[in-house]
């Protein structure tokens, strides 16, 4: 029997937290860019938080007692978790940082998905489907046809840089569909962590050099966002993720996620000057609407 807790006002105010946390996230890697290509400050950043996770966050221990009896799901999580930064990094080149976040927080919707068929707790019922359904016409109406603007690539470079993001957030709900399936929905969070952590470190910086992203300009402010990411994101928020994951239920955990798109257009058009197009007003509010819908229960 599935124990996990009713949200309560301890996770409302964590999610809201975190929300922020993740809508800055692409904002700082955006920002970073031309001092720190994407792919070389997360993966850097992996293997920061991965350091001090195992120096600090008792994940050294909780390796040791039993990482390796979960290596399987571990590897499968850790790589889902590499190839959804690497997509977001390749976005990032091509498109807005609000269109990457408002599609990377489409993941509760694969994952509700996913859970649908993995988990009797977590079937889902007509009016989430149709929060589904809503969610994906919000996509179209946002993202598809829409013309070039200003000094953004051709419409071809950015419907790609989209996709990318789509696929990213296609990859996070698959990630937690695993970690709440296998034997990591009862593994320490650290544990969890540093799965994903080592794989990004070892797949996202070689995969920077390959593409020749391999660049990083050592100036105070690359240092500062390199910090941000390091210690704020990759420790401290997703160790908290993990532990919410694991203490309550995922479906109303994902009714708060549509606040970071929304955290991540308005730090866009203030800290980063970017337009708020009309078409993507209306298709976001269509997305974050499905995805309400689809996360209650």
């Amino acid at each position: 029997m599935d124990r996990r807790l009713p949200l309560d006002g301890r996770a409302s105010g964590l999610m809201l937290l975190l929300c922020l946390t993740w809508g800055l996230q692409q904002i700082s890697l955006k920002a970073a860019a031309p001092l720190v290509s994407p792919a070389t400050m997360i993966g850097l950043r992996s293997g920061i938080a991965l350091v001090l996770i195992m120096a600090l966050g008792g994940g050294w221990a909780a390796w040791r007692q039993s990482g390796l009896t979960r290596w399987r799901p571990g590897v499968l999580a850790g790589a889902l978790f590499a190839i959804e930064y690497l997509m977001v990094a390749q976005a990032l080149k091509l498109t807005h940082a609000s269109h990457v976040v408002v599609l990377l927080y489409t993941s509760p919707i694969f994952a509700a998905v996913g859970l649908h068929w993995r988990l009797p707790a977590e079937r889902l019922v007509r009016r989430q489907w149709l929060g589904i359904g809503l969610a994906f016409v919000g996509i179209a109406l946002a993202f598809l046809g829409r013309a070039p603007q200003g000094a953004m690539p051709e419409a071809p470079a950015v419907l790609l840089g989209d996709l990318l993001a789509l696929l990213a957030g296609a990859s996070w709900g698959a990630t937690t569909v695993c970690i709440r399936c296998s034997s990591l929905s009862s593994a320490p969070p650290a544990e969890t962590l540093m799965w994903q952590l080592g794989l990004a470190c070892a797949l996202l910086l070689p995969a920077a050099w390959l593409l020749g992203e391999a660049r990083f300009t050592p100036v105070p402010l690359a240092w500062a966002h390199l910090a941000f990411q390091s210690l704020v994101v990759s420790s401290a928020s997703f160790l908290v993720w993990f532990w919410l994951l694991r203490h309550y239920q995922a479906a109303p955990l994902g009714a708060f996620s549509f606040l970071t798109p929304v955290f991540g257009v308005v730090l866009g058009l203030f800290l980063l000057g970017e337009p708020i197009e009309a078409r993507f007003l209306g298709g976001s509010v269509l997305v974050l609407g499905g995805v309400w819908l689809a996360s209650r229960r």
